[in-house]
């Protein structure tokens, strides 16, 4: 991952998208973990729901892990039931998720590590002390935060090199414009999570629906083609499960949308 050569240009080539390991362990699940390194995707997440069980479905799948993969993944959010989450930015407990994660994925060194959420009831600087810390024993390369407006992000910059945001966005949510605006102006990386959502904008007849129907694809290979050509600095990571399902995202950065078909999905975005 490096920093656009010209920021805010949305003619750069497409990029293949990233890829996170979802599902149940199912012989096609794996098979699927496994195959999305032949086909030029370059950048893993172990982080999500269930962190552990991903975490060992990667090692099982990837392992020995192909030269070029950057892996990824991320601490400092706890799930204490069905919809409860809860951050947790104390040191200590950041420093034990690092070495787990290491552990986990029989590596010396995360390539990116990224702080799952800013727990209020810790400072930031704390937090980051720590990653900055781990970073500079060796164990984590490059570090990035998840859930952040500009202002975290500058905050955040005083402590550490931050190398990349993960917020929430896509094609049927773009509150975190203005955090994408800021990542492309300084040259980090951009990671949507949810990112092949389209809500209510896939309904038939809709111009999502009649774009996807002229160029021969899904409505949600339409919403990932449309966030590979909306920045450079953007890394989708779309969740995968069979190899149905990856090589359809991959497909997808295949996809050469009009300028025409562009402004009518903005403008469907914008309207609803």
């Amino acid at each position: 991952m490096r920093a656009p050569a010209h920021a805010g240009q949305p003619s750069v080539p497409p990029r293949p998208p990233g890829y996170t390991p979802w599902g149940h362990g199912s012989r096609e699940h794996r098979s699927a973990n496994g195959e999305h390194a032949g086909n030029g995707v370059d950048h893993g997440t172990s982080a999500g729901i269930g962190a552990e069980y991903v975490r060992r479905l990667a090692d099982e799948a990837l392992h020995p892990y192909p030269k070029g993969l950057l892996i990824a993944t991320k601490g400092g959010l706890v799930r204490t039931g069905p919809n409860q989450w809860h951050p947790i930015g104390r040191p200590k407990y950041l420093r034990q998720e690092v070495e787990m994660s290491l552990r986990r994925l029989k590596l010396e060194r995360i390539d990116l590590y990224q702080l799952h959420r800013i727990d209020p009831e810790v400072p930031l600087e704390a937090s980051l002390g720590e990653l900055k810390a781990i970073q500079q024993e060796g164990k984590i390369r490059h570090i990035g935060l998840s859930e952040v407006n500009v202002e975290d992000i500058q905050r955040a910059r005083r402590v550490v090199d931050v190398v990349t945001v993960q917020n929430r966005y896509n094609l049927a949510d773009r509150a975190h414009e203005a955090v994408l605006t800021y990542c492309e102006k300084e040259g980090l990386g951009f990671i949507p999570w949810f990112p092949l959502a389209t809500g209510g904008l896939a309904r038939p007849g809709s111009v999502l629906d009649e774009v996807a129907r002229r160029n021969n694809a899904k409505p949600a290979q339409i919403a990932l083609a449309w966030l590979l050509a909306r920045s450079p600095v953007m890394l989708p990571i779309p969740g995968t499960s069979s190899v149905t399902h990856l090589e359809e995202n991959l497909a997808a950065a295949e996809l050469q949308l009009s300028q025409d078909e562009l402004s009518a999905l903005n403008k469907q975005v914008a309207t609803g």
